[in-house]
């Protein structure tokens, strides 16, 4: 099919439901129509394109070479689409009924998830918040394949297609066991460097935020282990000496609810932040502002709530 002017685009919002749902009666509900109007509209379009797109099977349909071809470029234009046509139009949080994926850093999501459900639970009841993960190592593709509308995390400088806004300053502590000896008198550097440390690193990566600080300081540490999630930690902690470096914030939850002790870290360090980053086409979204605005105000609480420690905390700006 080489000419367009006579294509009905909107069999593509069928394809696109039954690619999803590999199954015509799902698709049907999918799109609040009867199961003969998607059959026929079926039709209309294995005829326009010359191939049967979607074969019969047991437990529904299943796409044919060209189908998986045109998936993703079918699901990309209607979602872009759908987030220009949402961008002009009225936005009530409260009426809303929007789906908004965001992708967070474990840490982000830990201090800024809990409340912002709880805000949305009182403000907007129908909108749907999906979190993925994201780093410094995904954060970019999630945004540019269009698999989250923003990202929040510790993240460089973005191109020019994106907006950076800066959010939490952040210091760091360290995560022990009750009764470890390293509580007992001052905490050196030497000290420090002596007990095995765990390391967070969702990504797999050995290299954490203190092994520079401390290369810069003439030493270095020893990892005892390197683990994906956090909810691993407070057990490892608890049943051996190994210690740990985490943002102050997320230190002093894990401390209050697993009974972990807490020492300022040894060597002087620079306050991350986390920022926030999306591309410059949601800037115009009401929606996608309302979400900024209000995660922009939870961090600005976080921060009034629990200051990072060492220094005059300054609030998350735009």
């Amino acid at each position: 099919m080489k000419d367009l002017s006579a294509f009905d685009l909107n069999l593509l919002r069928v394809f696109d439901a039954v690619a999803r749902e590999r199954h015509v009666t799902r698709a049907a509900a999918r799109l609040n129509l009867s199961q003969p109007a998607v059959s026929n509209a079926l039709n209309r379009l294995r005829a326009a394109l010359g191939d049967e797109l979607f074969l019969r099977a047991p437990q529904g349909v299943v796409p044919t070479s060209l189908a998986l071809s045109l998936m993703h470029p079918v699901e990309e234009m209607l979602d872009r689409l759908q987030e220009t046509l949402a961008a002009t139009a009225p936005f009530d949080p409260a009426t809303s009924d929007r789906v908004f994926t965001i992708a967070l850093s474990e840490y982000a999501e830990a201090v800024l998830a809990p409340p912002l459900f709880a805000r949305l639970a009182v403000e907007a009841p129908g909108i749907l918040v999906a979190i993925r993960h994201a780093d410094r190592t995904n954060a970019h593709d999630l945004l540019e394949g269009g698999e989250a509308q923003l990202a929040i995390a510790m993240l460089g400088e973005p191109t020019a297609l994106y907006t950076r806004l800066r959010l939490l300053p952040e210091a760091f502590m360290v995560l022990t066991r009750p009764g470890h000896p390293l509580l007992d008198g001052p905490l050196t550097v030497e000290r420090y460097v002596a007990f095995p440390h765990l390391l967070h690193s969702p990504n797999g990566s050995r290299d954490g935020a203190m092994d520079r600080v401390l290369q810069e300081a003439g030493h270095a540490r020893r990892l005892g282990a390197v683990v994906a999630h956090l909810s691993a930690v407070p057990e490892i902690l608890l049943g051996t000496d190994m210690i740990m470096t985490l943002s102050s914030r997320l230190a002093r939850q894990l401390a209050a609810v697993h009974g972990l002790a807490l020492r300022p870290v040894p060597v002087e360090t620079k306050h991350m932040r986390l920022s926030m980053i999306f591309h410059r086409r949601f800037e115009a979204d009401q929606g996608h502002a309302w979400l900024r605005r209000l995660l922009l105000a939870l961090a600005r609480e976080v921060v009034a709530y629990c200051p990072a420690e060492g220094r005059k905390e300054e609030p998350a700006t735009a």
